[in-house]
């Protein structure tokens, strides 16, 4: 019978200790900013401490699983999570005007988050699959591959977690080797695109980015959200007024203080200091992502470890400059902080991949 030490140790030995104590750090943040952002709401507390339970089990699952068994299934989950999106076209529930959300009995899940992590697994399983043959017609069936759920979800509409996994994948197309002038080409027919895309925009879309140009312009319509977090924000200061001493959330002028905009509060009640906390912590992840990425066994965990952990920056980045009022408002929430379930648990699923590949990074593909 093993002991419980040896039991400890087996357990632990998958989880990349960076990894996983910056993960507790930042998950102890988010706790104490929900704490405060919900207005010392146990209930929602508990209820995100339950979300963190299951993302906790599913990192777990995820890091001793090896890379080349989570090969095997990458196309399935790809095409449970493009069933689900299609699923919320047709049943899904609607909430502020968009459909995004679906349920499944007691559960409530947003397929979309779903789809940030199955569309860079499938794409470096087919890259992987493809081995050293890779040519240009790899890249346009990867671009369908890509191209599909992105549709489905601008169709929702949610053209700013569109975007994101659009982004998820392109990383891997980038990792994969995809060329430059090819990137060049696509940028330039982009920026050519923009007067069509514009009227293709729905008038709130169109209205987020003009607002971003200068928020002042609607105070109390759509500019209120980027004005309230930037004054949430400065009024913070160097140190914060101190927990659960924010006056633009606990006074309800922070909207969606919990999820999209809890980074205002974060930054309202601990200051720039708490901010570089945060940062600091993130860059140690995306940095060791990136250490781990560099050291796989196989082109489809080096493929998936780098895309994850970009994909973890950008996240990071659109969220805090949507907050900061240099991007337009999106509903991106921030890793660790934002309360939520499904994008907690797939947050802690990419981390479980990173931990997976580096734990098993001396084993070769059989």
């Amino acid at each position: 019978m093993p002991t419980i030490k040896e039991l400890r140790q087996r357990f632990l030995a998958p989880l990349d200790p960076t990894l996983f104590n910056t993960c507790l750090i930042l998950t102890a943040l988010g706790l104490i900013v929900q704490y405060s952002a919900s207005g010392s709401d146990m209930v929602k507390v508990l209820s995100q401490v339950r979300n963190l339970g299951l993302a906790f089990a599913a990192m777990w699952v995820m890091a001793v699983t090896p890379p080349h068994k989570i090969e095997r299934v990458v196309f399935p989950i790809y095409v449970v999570a493009l069933v689900a999106l299609v699923a919320v076209a047709l049943f899904g529930e609607v909430s502020h005007g968009a459909r995004r959300w679906l349920h499944l009995g007691p559960l409530r899940l947003q397929p979309s988050e779903l789809m940030k992590i199955a569309l860079p697994l499938a794409l470096a399983g087919y890259f992987e699959w493809r081995g050293k043959s890779i040519n240009w017609r790899d890249f346009v069936v990867a671009a369908l591959l890509l191209l599909i759920p992105v549709a489905l979800v601008i169709r929702q509409p949610d053209l700013g977690t569109a975007l994101l996994i659009a982004s998820s994948g392109f990383y891997v197309l980038y990792f994969a080797g995809l060329s430059w002038k090819v990137m060049g080409g696509l940028l330039a027919a982009g920026l050519a695109s923009l007067p069509l895309v514009w009227h293709l925009l729905h008038d709130y879309q169109r209205k987020r980015i003009l607002t971003l140009l200068d928020p002042t312009q609607d105070p109390l319509g759509a500019g209120y959200h980027t004005l309230q977090s930037m004054i949430a924000l400065g009024s913070g200061g160097l140190f914060g007024k101190g927990w659960l001493q924010g006056t633009q959330s606990h006074l309800d002028f922070l909207p969606e203080h919990t999820t999209d905009f809890v980074f205002a509060v974060f930054g309202e009640e601990f200051g720039l200091l708490g901010e570089l906390v945060f940062l600091v912590a993130m860059l140690v992840i995306i940095t060791r992502g990136f250490f781990i990425a560099n050291e796989g066994s196989t082109p489809f965990a080096r493929l998936v470890a780098g895309a994850l952990s970009m994909t973890l920056f950008t996240y990071t980045f659109v969220n805090m400059g949507m907050v900061s009022g240099i991007l337009p408002v999106v509903g991106v929430p921030l890793p660790f902080l934002s309360y939520g379930g499904t994008s907690l648990v797939t947050l802690f699923i990419s981390i479980g991949i990173l931990m997976s590949v580096h734990h098993h990074r001396k084993l070769v593909k059989q």
